[in-house]
């Protein structure tokens, strides 16, 4: 079977980290869209296995976390009797370092207590040092952080209060959020810094997912069929954006920031994540 050239890969890559469908990325490059697919599970895999492996002691000050909907073939009140347990509600789940920008970690399921003790253990682990939590109020997090940090945080939780929705027969109105006409910190363990007491990077990360992943756009038919590809696009998504995208502000990649590398990565760098997947498969 022939095999996409190394500048091919690279151009279906960009399409899709720019918010192309896998459809859409077929028409801009000529590629076929089950050979796209092909290759967004097996680049998304080798970017899983990096990040896992390599964005570790990490020396960061300051943590957020927050969690981001989205669906798996429909949404789970339209979910039919076949379909359940494979389709629904999607949770992604994110912790950014709010100095450096980089997301420290990230993990995919449900917004239940078991993946909220697996992504607060996996934060901790990449930590080099005590660091500064902050999260939403989703209460949860309160026996996630506790199992994962100990005493050894300092974690407060921001609690946001809604002015009342209005409804209307818009759909720009429903799709509209609620003013915001409070908020409330609370510190629940150590001594948390209330002037960094935010969740505003982790919140604005929100919108970085919705515009570089077709998937997580609202209002289109470009949502996910499959979990399992659903993955594999969050994971290409982030090492992207942690190794490839200059953040506007830093003028740098946040792995950069991070220390993690010396230099951004350019879309055949990330693709070489391939060849180094293969190479590792053919010695174990």
């Amino acid at each position: 079977m022939n095999q996409l050239s190394t500048e091919k890969r690279a151009a279906v890559v960009a399409a899709l980290v720019e918010g192309n469908s896998l459809r859409g990325t077929a028409r801009l490059t000529g590629v076929s869209r089950m050979t796209i697919e092909k290759l967004l599970r097996d680049l998304g895999t080798a970017c899983v296995a990096y990040h896992d492996a390599h964005v570790r002691g990490l020396k960061s000050q300051r943590i957020q976390c927050d969690e981001i909907w989205s669906f798996i073939g429909a949404k789970a009140k339209n979910v039919p009797e076949q379909k359940r347990g494979e389709w629904g509600d999607c949770w992604t789940w994110t912790a950014i370092d709010a100095d450096s920008k980089l997301i420290v970690s990230y993990s995919i399921g449900p917004r239940n207590a078991a993946v909220a003790y697996d992504f607060m253990r996996d934060v901790a682990s990449r930590l080099t040092n005590r660091i500064q939590l902050t999260t939403d109020n989703f209460r949860l997090y309160l026996n996630a952080v506790d199992y994962a940090f100990g005493m050894d945080v300092d974690y407060a939780m921001l609690e946001k209060h809604y002015g009342a929705y209005v409804t209307s027969g818009s759909a720009a109105h429903r799709y509209t959020p609620a003013k915001i006409t409070g908020v409330k910190a609370a510190t629940i363990t150590g001594s948390p810094d209330r002037k960094h007491v935010s969740t505003s990077y982790v919140e604005r990360q929100n919108l970085t997912m919705r515009m570089h992943m077709r998937r997580f756009t609202r209002l289109t038919n470009g949502f996910s069929k499959k979990i399992e590809n659903h993955a594999h696009s969050v994971a290409l998504h982030f090492m992207y954006y942690n190794f490839c995208k200059i953040h506007q502000s830093l003028r740098v990649t946040p792995a950069m920031e991070a220390g993690l590398t010396t230099c951004p990565w350019d879309l055949q760098d990330l693709v070489a994540l391939l060849d180094r997947s293969e190479v590792h498969g053919q010695s174990a």
